[in-house]
């Protein structure tokens, strides 16, 4: 009986493996909000980005917030390689980084360690 219970326990967490790696994940995506003459989005650090995908509008000026909500110290840093970023998020609940807008483009974002990810889309 042990037996068995031990090899559909096993057989339980090949399969939850597979899906992780290899399923197909849903990806949450936001849009800013237009203020007048510029946009703002928040993107929530709690277990990674939430949204992970923020859409913003081309020639607007930008700003998005990260509201740090993880004391994980993989996500204590986000990166954006493109933009030159490397922003601290543990200084102050709440970190903002300017998005040019000028283009129409994506930028992605990472934790320090290069292991949860994100994109700002600007169209």
């Amino acid at each position: 009986m042990s037996q068995l219970l031990v090899l559909i326990i096993g057989v339980i967490l090949i399969v939850a493996l597979f899906w992780w790696f290899f399923g197909k994940h849903t990806e949450a995506a936001g849009d800013a909000t237009v203020n007048g003459q510029d946009q703002e989005a928040t993107i929530v650090v709690k277990g990674g980005y939430s949204p992970s995908t923020v859409v913003l509008k081309k020639g607007v000026p930008a700003k998005v917030h990260f509201d740090m909500k993880d004391s994980t110290a993989c996500l204590s840093h986000v990166v954006f390689d493109k933009l030159g970023v490397n922003a601290d998020l543990t200084k102050q609940p709440v970190t903002t980084v300017d998005i040019p807008t000028d283009k129409a483009t994506e930028y992605n974002f990472a934790c320090g360690m290069d292991m949860f990810h994100g994109k700002v889309i600007v169209k």
